[in-house]
């Protein structure tokens, strides 16, 4: 039987997904902004994160089951296994560049190539696999003591600096930079279960391990935009460099980078036993790893924005439609099923359309609560047609 992991366990997994310098990267994108609207849009944006992430936790952590199994509860069998293999190409996706993000960094940082770096931090990951998650716990103390430590020295140089919007990029409207401020937490949404729902106590689990994310991506985000807003550049090496930790940025670059990644690449092992029953996770989650490394080898991955909408695109209906199923509708129906696979694809429409508008809660807090009007209205609908018949 497997060992459950403790609240604490999941606060240093989820603080330690937070420290990311692919979140920093993203807080960059800010810097256009004034210091106030960005802030804000932040703010919004992570506040609607922490409440997706948290129902889509308690849903595993109240049912026991992983994200993707617990897919199938509102969507079947076969909608789950198509769900399970969009999330397992996704973590495929983050694996890589993530790995591509922290050999770029390491390798501006020390002035080589960035290939080593994907090499040594591809095997760092693989390592980390090998430990397997419920025996990282002196491991990630460490780690999680040496980031936050190091953070927060990074930290004191960009919080009291000049700051200014001096950045050429085109500015973001307040509705798109709320929406990169969700994409971050979004992407957790199809794997957030495969923690909670192996806790001791999985339902203080869920909103301890999103509360603690949440807050760490804040401060990741703010580091992004202060640090370009100093600098005038939105590269990490120059944010690194004018932090004042020097060589010491290695460590930051490398341990946050593998305690991510490691979540990414055990979660598509997790995934793929939803799509092939029997196959190891373990397994699955080393030859993704591998699959990153030569992604981050052979593919310049710089800007991923395309790639975090479309990820909001897939996951923030699929997660209204579950929300709608587990905590809304009460008496169940032979009919869910399909329902609610008409209400994602009317979902993910909504989200394409509501991206090209450009709203100001962004589109996916907008298509959420709109996908689930479509749910329960289809559903009532079925119902009384059932009920004349």
């Amino acid at each position: 039987m497997e060992k459950k992991t403790s609240i604490y366990d999941n606060a240093l997994i989820w603080f330690g997904a937070g420290v990311s310098i692919a979140e920093i990267l993203t807080g960059t994108y800010y810097a256009s902004m004034s210091f106030k609207e960005a802030m804000l849009a932040i703010l919004i944006g992570h506040l609607c994160g922490f409440i997706l992430m948290s129902l889509s936790g308690l849903i595993g952590a109240k049912t026991g089951l992983s994200a993707m199994q617990a897919t199938k509860l509102s969507f079947g069998k076969v909608g789950g296994i198509f769900f399970a293999s969009l999330n397992f190409l996704q973590l495929v996706g983050w694996t890589a560049i993530m790995i591509y993000d922290g050999a770029i960094s390491s390798g501006e940082l020390f002035s080589t190539g960035s290939k080593i770096w994907a090499i040594i931090i591809g095997l760092l990951i693989i390592i980390w696999i090998g430990i397997g998650i419920s025996n990282l716990g002196k491991l990630n103390t460490v780690s999680m003591i040496a980031l936050f430590a190091l953070t927060i020295l990074m930290s004191r140089k960009s919080f009291t600096s000049n700051l200014s919007s001096n950045l050429s990029a085109e500015t973001l409207s307040f509705g798109q930079a709320i929406e990169l401020a969700i994409a971050m937490p979004m992407s957790w949404l199809p794997l957030i279960s495969d923690y909670t729902s192996k806790a001791e106590k999985p339902v203080k689990a869920s909103f301890v391990s999103t509360g603690i994310y949440s807050l760490v991506s804040i401060w990741m985000y703010t580091i992004g935009l202060t640090g370009a807003m100093a600098t005038g550049q939105t590269s990490l090496s120059a944010i690194f460099s004018y932090s004042g930790i020097g060589s010491l940025a290695i460590v930051i670059i490398i341990l946050s980078t593998v305690t991510t990644t490691f979540l990414d690449a055990y979660s598509a092992g997790i995934s793929f036993e939803a799509i092939k029953e029997g196959a190891s996770a373990k397994m699955v989650a080393i030859i993704v790893s591998a699959i990153g490394i030569l992604g981050a080898l052979l593919y310049p991955m710089d800007d991923i924005s395309n790639f975090l909408y479309l990820i909001g695109s897939v996951f923030a209906p699929m997660i209204a439609v579950q929300i709608a199923d587990f905590f809304i509708k009460k008496d169940k129906s032979s009919l869910d099923t399909k329902i609610n696979i008409v209400s994602w694809v009317i979902g993910f429409i909504i989200y394409r359309i509501l991206l090209k508008l450009d709203i100001v809660i962004g589109a996916s807090v907008a298509s959420v609560i709109l996908t689930i009007l479509v749910s329960l209205i289809l559903r009532k609908i079925f119902t009384k047609s059932r009920l004349s018949d």
